[in-house]
């Protein structure tokens, strides 16, 4: 089986809503009370056609002419003179006097038929916009007559082979004045402009569409100078790609808590404390991280303009100043009662995906969630995370605890959105109060458990462990007076230790004089010991050297006595 054929609108969030764009050459009823935008999406249905998918338009207005249309639509950057010149768009004014409708029982639209039918063959326009149709029968009472010629107009448009739009005012009690719902039954879309507690909301609700799937919710839609934009609700979900990838939060030793790298990319961060303990301080810290690294970021403001937020963070050592003027940063202000929750949402989306930064921080949420209910603000929170982590764009919310209470007493069902939670907190001791920060969790990474010390500086931010002295935790003065007396007491020890170390050194060294002259001595009783060896050893080899010459002397003199004896025994007579 063959699905439906759609014809894309172009109009932001209608198409994803619509799974594709209206009913292809079918008529789509277009129905709501005056304001709610119902011209626009005609007119832009007609105007994306033309630009973007190559199919002409035609227009036929019954309340307003087409230079007042062209006037109109010029504020949305649209000029329809040239695009009528161009033959794209063909906008016919018909001009309907209820004084000149007499009811005679003859009622039909030949003329109107020809008169469209001449603009579709003209320009071979493949899309017909009708605008609004109760003022071509507000001067008939006969139901019958109308509801004939209403069938008779829209099977005239199905046969022409046109994609339709019909506008309609609602009625009471129903959808139309007229109950056109019942015969324009293939798509039916219902816009709303409605005011709760002084604030107006606009919601888009597809009432049926035959044939093909479609959101069933209300969906919020803004109107602004760039035309339509409409949040789809119904793209929540929990399938987005998550990454390894870290990106530093700017603050050294923060990111040497968060296991040294800082914050996942496309995570949700939450700094949360009172007022004062440097919330939007860490915020902008970030934001500086990323700019320097070349990233585009939004910081949606609900508390400060951007001039002040940027004087403020000079006073820390931040220039936001030269990010804006690079085009790495875009700051958007508002107060959160200017619009109910659904019409911020519309706005983050729509200057999310025009200006697609990677890092986005939004100060403070509490400010949002008092515009609404619990599970307004927490289905508002749901639908910007889940959009948000689509993208894999990082985005850190700061709330705002009340003063008196722990910096975790935020709403548990936004406290489950977070991926990383950073506390700062007040610590008081002696009549003055610091500031400390700790880690609450982060989801996927080791993370330090301390609590450290969150100072703010003209040379910018520092975290520094929190001092624990004899009377518990020092921060402040407290902890600089401590630190000075045991850097006192260090001081005086270190001292000592010198004077001893010194008084060692004297001793070590008249003992080493002493060893000295003891080993002199020695050394020469050593050498007095080596003479009188030498002089025995001499004394012998003197001795024996005598003895051997007396020995030889004796030989010598007993070899003379009997060369005599013999000699005078020769000379005795026989």
């Amino acid at each position: 089986m063959s699905s439906l054929t759609k014809c894309p609108t172009g109009i932001r969030g209608l198409d994803e809503i619509t799974n594709g764009g209206l009913p292809l050459a079918r008529p789509t009823l277009i129905c709501g009370n005056a304001g709610c935008g119902k011209t626009i999406v005609g007119m832009e249905f007609l105007l994306h056609g033309a630009l973007e998918y190559n199919d002409p338009g035609v227009f036929v207005s019954f309340e307003e002419t087409a230079g007042e249309l062209a006037l109109n639509f010029a504020s949305l950057g649209y000029d329809l003179a040239d695009l009528t010149a161009r033959s794209l768009i063909s906008v016919d004014y018909v001009s309907i006097d209820r004084s000149e409708i007499e009811e005679t029982g003859e009622y039909d639209l030949d003329g109107l038929f020809i008169r469209l039918g001449h603009a579709i063959d003209t320009i071979g326009a493949k899309r017909v916009v009708l605008d609004t149709i109760e003022v071509l029968f507000s001067g008939l009472s006969n139901t019958n007559i109308l509801r004939a010629e209403l069938r008779r107009l829209f099977r005239w448009l199905k046969d022409k082979g046109v994609t339709a739009v019909i506008t309609g005012e609602r009625g009471e009690g129903m959808l139309t004045r007229y109950g056109l719902e019942e015969y324009v039954a293939d798509c039916v879309i219902l816009l709303d402009l409605r005011v709760r507690e002084q604030i107006a909301t606009r919601r888009l609700r597809i009432v049926k569409y035959r044939g093909t799937t479609h959101g069933t919710d209300e969906y919020p839609f803004l109107i602004d100078e760039s035309g339509i934009s409409i949040l789809p609700l119904t793209s929540l979900g929990l399938n987005h790609e998550v990454t390894n990838e870290r990106v530093s939060s700017g603050i050294p030793r923060l990111d040497h808590m968060l296991s040294e790298f800082g914050y996942y990319r496309g995570s949700t961060i939450l700094v949360s404390g009172t007022p004062g303990s440097g919330k939007s301080t860490i915020c902008a810290n970030f934001i500086d991280s990323a700019c320097r690294r070349g990233e585009r970021c939004v910081y949606f403001s609900f508390e400060e303009s951007a001039p002040q937020i940027i004087r403020n963070m000079q006073s820390v050592g931040l220039d936001l100043a030269q990010w804006v003027e690079q085009g790495l940063l875009q700051f958007h202000t508002s107060r959160p009662s200017l619009h109910g929750l659904e019409m911020h949402l519309v706005i983050m989306h729509k200057l999310i995906a025009d200006f697609k930064p990677s890092i986005v921080a939004v100060d403070p949420i509490s400010n949002l969630t008092a515009v609404g209910s619990g599970s307004e603000a927490k289905s508002m929170l749901t639908r910007l995370v889940d959009f948000l982590k689509m993208k894999q764009i990082t985005v850190m919310f700061s709330d705002l605890t009340h003063a008196g209470s722990p910096s975790e007493s935020i709403n548990e069902e936004i406290s489950s959105l977070i991926d990383t939670w950073l506390c700062v907190r007040d610590l008081e001791h002696k009549g003055e109060r610091n500031r400390g920060l700790h880690i609450r969790k982060s989801r996927g990474m080791s993370h330090s458990n301390q609590i450290r010390e969150f100072l703010l500086s003209n040379a910018g931010v520092d975290l520094v462990d929190v001092y624990l002295g004899p009377d518990g935790v020092l921060t402040g003065t407290a902890r600089l007076i401590q630190e000075s007396l045991e850097t006192s007491s260090a001081l005086s020890r270190q001292q000592e230790l010198q004077r001893q170390k010194r008084e060692h050194e004297r001793r070590r060294d008249a003992v080493g004089a002493n060893i000295v002259a003891l080993q002199a001595e020695y050394d020469n009783i050593d050498e007095a010991l080596k003479i009188v060896a030498e002089d025995e050893t001499l004394y012998q080899q003197v001795l024996v050297s005598d003895r051997a010459d007396m020995a030889h002397i004796r030989k010598a003199d007993a070899f003379k006595l009997k060369d005599h004896e013999i000699k005078r025994d020769a000379e005795q007579p026989l």
